[in-house]
């Protein structure tokens, strides 16, 4: 099945959770601006849309979250002190997060849920497909998800959610899907999804991870979910009732995905995240590396 759908050239990136999982480090931090070795989370979530093609975000924040307008605008006090000195490679990097896109501000007002985050970009978006990033979800760029789920979603329509294997006694941490083969490989049929179900009550160990390929009709969904667990209104509620009913707004697909992921999220995850990402950077890798074997031998 071959449809034509307009060019996705839009990403929403929810960004204006509290980071409790990270206090007191995000008392007045965003957990966005962390950094994984030396670019903020939120880079690498930008970086990854570009990358796809879609050079037009939008950032759904909150309170105390300024640092991230910040970050994505020019600092002309110390380009002009880099430039002075002639440190042309500071400088350099220093720009690349304000050429990186063309990036829009909305604020989130109260903390109702990722789905109503998702809602506030309603006006932004219009009547066009568009993607979700979340920034807990970091994926390596040699393996290009977001990619091949806009290609999916040329393809089917609807909404595509990326999936991926997980132990099954880790499957309440996630949102989970109802799935069936289709003729394409890694590509899946979404029929059903379940938010943080229990190991018993889980239909499979297909996880739902932090990227989405939404199709517009999703917001009047959104608009008629009422709050779900924990009190806030889930995205996985309102894509639960585009799979049972594809003449809403088109069936819902997933790309089960086997490449490099890095949870920043969770505390032990992060740490894990930017020992990864260090060891192969090749500026610093080799030496870390090598430091990194020096201290299990010695240590553990």
């Amino acid at each position: 099945m071959t449809t034509s759908h307009t060019r996705i050239t839009k990403a929403v990136i929810p960004a204006a959770g509290l980071g409790t999982r990270f206090l007191p480090a995000t008392k007045a931090t965003p957990k966005e601006m962390l950094p994984v070795v030396d670019k903020p989370a939120i880079q690498y979530v930008v970086e990854e849309a570009v990358a796809a093609g879609l050079p037009d975000v939008l950032m759904v924040t909150g309170r105390n979250k300024r640092p991230l307008e910040d970050h994505f605008d020019r600092n002309y006090e110390l380009e002009e002190v880099l430039r002075s000195k002639g440190d042309e490679a500071k400088l350099t990097r220093v720009q690349e997060s304000t050429d990186l896109a063309t990036i829009h501000y909305v604020r989130q007002g109260d903390p109702k849920g990722l789905g109503h985050a998702v809602l506030c970009a309603a006006p932004h978006v219009g009547d066009q497909p568009f993607a979700v990033l979340l920034g807990d979800d970091l994926i390596d760029p040699r393996d290009p998800l977001l990619a091949r789920m806009i290609e999916v979603q040329e393809t089917y329509g609807g909404s595509v959610v990326a999936l991926l294997e997980v132990d099954p006694a880790t499957i309440h941490l996630y949102g989970c899907a109802v799935a069936e083969p289709t003729g394409d490989d890694g590509i899946v049929r979404v029929s059903g999804l379940v938010e943080k179900p229990s190991r018993e009550d889980a239909p499979s160990n297909l996880a739902v991870i932090g990227r989405y390929v939404l199709d517009p009709a999703v917001f009047e969904v959104l608009r008629k979910t009422d709050p779900g667990r924990g009190g806030e209104i889930q995205l996985t509620d309102a894509l639960q009732t585009l799979a049972a009913d594809p003449s809403i707004g088109g069936p819902v697909h997933g790309v089960v995905f086997k490449g490099r992921r890095y949870d920043t999220g969770d505390r032990a995850d992060y740490l894990r995240a930017i020992v990864r990402l260090a060891c192969e950077r090749e500026d610093l890798g080799p030496d870390f590396r090598d430091w990194l074997r020096d201290f299990a031998a010695k240590e553990l």
